[in-house]
């Protein structure tokens, strides 16, 4: 019997700026018809806000299903699977935050905090929320005021936006003492992804740095031989090649945004040696380096779209 072809799933990374932890994506770009020519559900390594102000479909988290219309909002946590589809011939309009909020908190938290750091941030990413605004006017209120914040660009608009992001983390923390949420948590996740989570989320963080597989076992509390397993199976790829994806991710970024020298570059997302580099880049987008940075205003489609993955069962 032929084994049962899995579903195909995205990875779509993305990259706040140093000083806030926080990319807004606002405007005109975001009124769409959602999941139009899109077939598949998709996670990030950053805490995706959503605010629906007008609109109507359906909003996927996992294998459950969620009506979605005006003045509702979205809280998913990084490695959720999920996807927003605009009811067919229709458009939406949705906002979105994208929070680095490992880096956020330890900007906000003094050294010698970490256990309550880490305990806030577990909170935060225990499962996502949707609901609406008339049910959650404090979480709401806050959100819509960091995306006015970031719209209009007051002065001083950063330092008011940080504190209206840790006043809603806390509350995002709070609310999830004990599990209870509007919607229900990603544990939807299928058991090889929640077993694997770690590992994604700890070469997110470290990638510029050498990783070693019997780290990333470590990370999830398994033996070295079973978690290989498991990430393959779960990813449709191993462990080393999931890594050189995130590397090149980062270096592709690089070069859209510096013109700093492409072996230096190299060198600082993680790989040791250049040809290790060239290999891989050419292999995930297709041309060598110099020749993307030429056309890397093809960026958000290239890389951000880039489809790394697959899943079963979505």
């Amino acid at each position: 019997m032929a084994k049962k072809k899995k579903a195909k799933i995205e990875y779509r990374y993305y990259q706040t700026p140093q000083e806030s932890r926080i990319l807004a994506l606002l405007g005109q770009d975001w009124i769409r018809e959602y999941g139009e020519g899109i077939d598949c559900l998709h996670f990030h390594n950053l805490l995706e806000i959503g605010f629906c102000y007008e609109g109507e479909g359906t909003l996927i988290l996992g294998e459950q299903e969620y009506s979605f219309h005006g003045n509702q909002f979205s809280v998913i946590p990084p490695n959720c699977p999920h996807t927003t589809i605009s009811r067919q011939g229709t458009v939406s309009r949705w906002e979105y935050l994208y929070i680095d909020t490992e880096g956020f908190l330890q900007k906000m938290y003094p050294a010698g905090s970490e256990k309550r750091r880490e305990r806030i941030l577990r909170r935060i990413y225990a499962g996502a929320l949707f609901t609406g605004t008339d049910l959650r006017p404090d979480l709401s209120g806050k959100i819509r005021q960091i995306l006015d914040l970031m719209r209009q660009q007051p002065e001083f608009y950063l330092d008011e936006v940080k504190g209206v992001a840790m006043a809603l983390l806390v509350v995002l923390a709070r609310q999830n003492h004990g599990g209870l949420r509007e919607a229900k948590s990603c544990k939807e996740e299928s058991v090889q992804h929640a077993v694997v989570k770690d590992a994604l989320h700890y070469i997110g963080k470290h990638y510029m740095e050498t990783i070693r597989i019997e780290e990333l076992a470590a990370v999830c509390h398994i033996s070295e031989s079973h978690f290989r397993r498991e990430f393959s199976d779960c990813m449709h790829m191993s462990p080393l090649e999931y890594i050189h994806t995130v590397r090149i991710k980062n270096v592709c970024e690089l070069l859209r945004k510096t013109d700093a020298a492409v072996a230096d570059i190299a060198f600082r997302c993680g790989f040791s040696t250049l040809s290790t580099f060239n290999r891989n880049f050419r292999q995930t987008v297709g041309c060598p380096p110099m020749e993307w940075r030429k056309r890397s205003d093809h960026y958000e489609q290239q890389i951000l779209k880039f489809d790394v993955c697959q899943k079963q069962g979505w």
